[in-house]
């Protein structure tokens, strides 16, 4: 935690109501700091503020990064507004600095920003009934109707290719041709798995560069953790953590969340046998994203949903597999193989969602 000379110096250039008290660490983020201000109105009234050092290592481009989410939340402010919601609560609201600004950079060359808080709601580390799931699949299905008619052209790329699983495909080829740390040999299976999938690798992209699909305005990170859960409905309030919004299609969106939401088991599970595609889980999300978005979706983005699950799925195994053969670079390891250990973890959900494939597409379709 940054000591409180540190934000004594940083919250006067903001525009917040009432006078600065304290700020503790806040939440289960890996990237950005996140910290919980507390300020007191002139009534005396305690209330607080989000603010968070952005890390700008992983995102370079800060200025490109504050102005998609304003433009986004902008939009969603403006929709929610119109429906009679609470734009507060249902969508993030940044707060400018006293130079009108989305970021305040320190002379050191921190990043920060800040928004509403959203009180009487929290996020799950883990998924504690189905009904959270369904309203996790809601939540992220209404994010994308509301972002429906933006243009998405407009966003800057914040992880260029991010979700281009041909060219995930073909760094993962240059990762096992190069070798650099031995250990091809040890992962001749998964190579393998790899390779026997690799027309799969390619097949959204394509539609998505020949205008079969639409692009759209994406989340990229459709873990159930970034849905904000309300403390008395249990219902999914509002979308949060909007730093890889960026274009794509709405099909990286649900596949990533089924990938993350559908296996019981570990993220690095060793012991295979517990990993699997749960297709109550998978049933609740789906119902709760089709029950927001297949007014807007496509025919052809519904038909590839339960393909996209298992895209998302292979992509994220090989970018495991990729980063432990070049020597776990990317991801933070903390055993000896942790990286083939999360891939093959992801491996046996392909396995089994190509398995499980006719039950997911009849489950996909008694609610589209």
């Amino acid at each position: 935690m940054r000591p409180e000379a540190g934000f004594a110096a940083i919250v006067p250039h903001f525009c917040f109501e009432g006078g600065f008290l304290r700020a503790e660490t806040y939440g289960f983020g890996h990237i950005n700091d996140t910290y919980a201000a507390y300020f007191c109105r002139a009534n005396g009234d305690i209330h607080r503020y989000l603010l968070q050092c952005i890390n700008s290592y992983v995102f370079q481009d800060i200025k490109g990064l504050m102005q998609n989410i304003l433009a986004v939340t902008t939009h969603l402010r403006d929709k929610i507004v119109a429906a009679g919601g609470d734009p507060d609560r249902e969508t993030l609201t940044p707060i400018p600095t006293t130079e009108g600004k989305t970021f305040f950079e320190t002379p050191g060359g921190d990043h920060w920003r800040a928004y509403i808080f959203i009180e009487g709601a929290r996020t799950y580390e883990v998924v504690e009934s189905l009904e959270h799931i369904y309203n996790a699949g809601k939540a992220f299905g209404t994010f994308q109707k509301l972002l429906a008619d933006f243009p998405a052209e407009q966003l800057y790329e914040t992880i260029p290719d991010f979700h281009h699983t041909g060219k995930r495909f073909e760094a993962f080829v240059e990762a096992v041709e190069a070798d650099t740390n031995n250990r091809a040999h040890i992962a001749k299976p998964e190579i393998a798995f790899v390779e026997r999938r690799v027309r799969d690798t390619s097949a959204l992209v394509e539609l998505l560069d020949q205008g079969k699909l639409p692009s759209r305005v994406t989340h990229n990170d459709t873990k159930f953790n970034n849905v904000m859960i309300d403390d008395e409905s249990g219902e999914g309030v509002c979308v949060i953590d909007l730093d890889t919004v960026m274009p794509g299609s709405s099909l990286y969106d649900f596949g990533d969340a089924v990938r993350y939401a559908a296996n019981p088991a570990g993220e690095d599970e060793r012991d295979l046998s517990r990993v699997c595609v749960d297709l109550d889980i998978y049933e609740q999300f789906a119902r709760g994203f089709l029950d927001s978005a297949r007014g807007f979706l496509t025919p052809q983005e519904v038909d590839l949903l339960s393909f996209s699950a298992k895209l998302m799925t292979l992509e994220c195994g090989m970018r495991f597999l990729t980063d432990y053969l070049k020597g776990d670079v990317y991801f933070k390891t903390h055993r000896e193989s942790h990286n083939l250990d999360r891939c093959r973890t992801q491996f046996r959900m392909v396995e089994d969602m190509e398995a499980r494939f006719d039950q997911m597409e009849r489950i996909i379709a008694q609610y589209r």
